[in-house]
């Protein structure tokens, strides 16, 4: 190990506190983490000089590759006038434009408004709290709480975190936040009384933290109508499969439906900088309207920051420029077919669902049984594949495969190829 290496390594260990880590191994004795770099398209570097197919988007966040050079010379370009102004009392052009662009891929007179944040746990709790306070000024104040599905995640912040439906996450929290109801399915939906429901939230086609699991076809649309009915807002958390990882620009657009509240992070930006966005319809925003008392009063220092804007401004352009979404459609099918064939030559994998470019590999015992949590069986094969050259993240012992969208045929058989070994 290069002193350089050892240097990042001991400092981190002494003082920084990683997500969702035990950091009790973390920091004990024998434990080397990577210490990434650098980036170029689907690659990432260590610090020791070795490449690793990137095959979790850096948690789900990168679009184009990394160093981009139009998403780079943007930021470059914004960074030479001024790298950040307040959104509270002032505005920018970037974020002007990109609210437009934005509002531009839905019908007009639907969603109209855009409201930035930084995440997107935050982009969520925007949505609740709107919707929450369009209730009280519209004259239904009794219609306060939610309904989220089973083993959803939707964020960590208070409000977010009150709709998990993980329970080694959120249990420990559960009624300090909105009060929410879980359903399962569209059926137990139809069972619950509406009369105190402001919104139902859904990661739409397939839940991500739940280890990669899709909905059923024509869910969605249902969903759409039942809030219509109902007089419910849709809440639409886009986070993870916004920006074309299920094959369409946003996961809606795949059943043409428009939600109350679109929230989109994560690949906003091309995974480059923290920006998020919370979309609205002009009905729901002429309701804060008039006296003082009725504005929105949330928001964050860095909201609608101008160097996010400038890269989610050409991350967008990209997507026209280089034909992002009109390339996929080969992508994704060769990964079905080598995902299949892997599943073919290994025994251990129970199952492969796929969304788009999305997908997630089980792993149970050959005789279908579950692994014991306490073999953290999943975690063994992503590093084992790490030896290979594939960087990713298990959820449980569902291996997750969700490089960025310029990743190439022969970057997909490369990772197929890394978890062979590491299956092997």
């Amino acid at each position: 190990m290069q002193e350089p290496t050892r240097q990042a390594i001991e400092r981190d260990q002494a003082h920084c506190w990683h997500p969702f880590t035990r950091q009790g191994e973390w920091c004990g004795r024998g434990h080397e983490p990577l210490v990434l770099v650098r980036g170029e398209g689907s690659w990432l570097w260590d610090s020791e000089g070795r490449r690793y197919l990137d095959g979790n988007s850096s948690i789900w966040t990168n679009i184009h590759g990394h160093a981009h050079p139009a998403i780079n010379a943007a930021i470059g370009a914004q960074l030479e006038k001024v790298a950040h102004t307040s959104f509270l009392g002032f505005t920018h052009p970037l974020a002007a434009q990109l609210a437009e662009r934005l509002c531009g891929f839905f019908p007009e007179k639907t969603l109209e408004r855009v409201f930035f944040s930084d995440d997107g746990s935050t982009a969520i709790e925007c949505a609740l709290k709107m919707a929450v306070q369009y209730r009280q000024q519209t004259g239904d104040p009794a219609r306060n709480g939610f309904v989220a599905f089973a083993n959803g995640y939707h964020g960590d912040t208070l409000g977010a975190a009150s709709l998990g439906g993980v329970g080694r996450f959120f249990e420990r929290f559960r009624g300090s936040g909105f009060p929410v109801q879980h359903v399962a399915s569209m059926d137990e939906l139809r069972t619950l009384a509406t009369g105190n429901i402001a919104g139902v939230v859904i990661e739409p086609l397939i839940q991500g933290v739940n280890e990669m699991r899709p909905w059923p076809a024509d869910m969605l649309a249902e969903l759409r109508q039942w809030c219509d009915e109902t007089g419910t807002h849709l809440i639409l958390d886009e986070v993870m499969t916004g920006f074309g990882r299920t094959g369409s620009l946003f996961a809606c657009q795949r059943e043409n439906v428009i939600p109350d509240f679109l929230c989109l992070a994560k690949g906003l930006t091309g995974g480059y900088l923290p920006l998020a966005a919370t979309l609205t319809t002009g009905k729901i925003y002429d309701a804060f309207l008039g006296t003082a008392d009725r504005a929105f009063y949330y928001g964050h220092s860095y909201t609608a920051n101008p160097l996010g804007c400038a890269a989610a401004l050409a991350s967008l352009d990209l997507f026209e420029q280089e034909s992002t979404l009109d390339q996929l459609p080969a992508k994704i099918a060769h990964l079905a077919n080598a995902l299949a064939a892997l599943q073919a030559r290994h025994p251990l994998i129970h199952e492969i669902r796929q969304c788009g470019f999305i997908a997630g590999i089980e792993l149970r015992r050959p005789d279908g049984e579950k692994f014991p949590v306490s073999e953290r069986f999943g975690e063994a094969i992503c590093l084992a594949a790490r030896d290979h050259g594939l960087l990713t993240r298990p959820i449980l012992d569902t291996i997750v495969l969700m490089p960025p969208l310029c990743t190439t045929i022969e970057q997909i058989d490369h990772a197929i190829a890394a978890l062979d070994r590491a299956l092997g």
